[in-house]
């Protein structure tokens, strides 16, 4: 059976992580975010606290940090790290019209949102955002805390880094581990990647 959410931070993303709870049949208790916020109202779910709350809720309540990113996860680990000290469990979230593989492991805390796909032999860790229409092709990785954005393809074997954000078409496995065929991809601006052929990081916080 599954246990009602406590959603924590009621932006944007927010709004997403909603509507792909309530399609796969979660019930949402409410929503954690800054005390100035106490009491607003989010697609109809109250703001009942702040992140100081969340051991209130933890006995009967799974929980989702529903902060998105995209230049940096600094604010979103630091709440996942207070959520865990603070005894919360986290649910993982499917949205109905998402497919993912039987075959595909997903970790605690991940999101998959609406259209986006895990394919046969992938391995997403915890605490992700798939976010809506991405393509998580075969065997491909996705380390915790990374942000597969809206749209975004990763192809077979493809590896994303800890905390990392992908946000363009195009990833390969051979720009993912280095080479020649990096530095193509770089050229034709399919994705985003440092010198050692990782998806770049940036810096900066964002609730898409």
């Amino acid at each position: 059976m599954k246990r009602p959410l406590i959603l924590v931070c009621g932006g944007g993303h927010c709004k997403s992580v909603i509507e792909a709870a309530e399609s796969a049949g979660f019930a949402i208790k409410g929503i954690l975010d800054v005390a100035e916020r106490i009491g607003d109202d989010v697609l109809g779910y109250k703001i009942v606290g702040t992140d100081d709350d969340a051991a209130l809720y933890a006995a009967e309540c799974d929980f989702v940090v529903t902060l998105g990113f995209i230049k940096s996860a600094t604010v979103r680990n630091h709440i996942i790290d207070k959520l865990t000290a603070a005894g919360c469990r986290f649910a993982t979230v499917v949205a109905s019209t998402a497919h993912v593989s039987r075959h595909a492991t997903l970790g605690e805390g991940t999101v998959v949102l609406h259209r986006a796909t895990v394919n046969a032999g992938a391995s997403v860790g915890r605490h992700c955002i798939i976010n809506t229409a991405a393509n998580v092709e075969h065997d491909v990785t996705v380390a915790d805390g990374a942000h597969v954005s809206t749209g975004a393809m990763l192809n077979g074997e493809s590896h994303v880094g800890r905390g990392v954000c992908g946000q363009r078409r195009g990833a390969c496995a051979m720009c993912c581990r280095g080479g020649r065929q990096r530095d193509r991809c770089r050229q034709r601006g399919d994705s985003q990647f440092d010198r050692t052929g990782n998806l770049c990081r940036q810096s900066g916080t964002t609730n898409q």
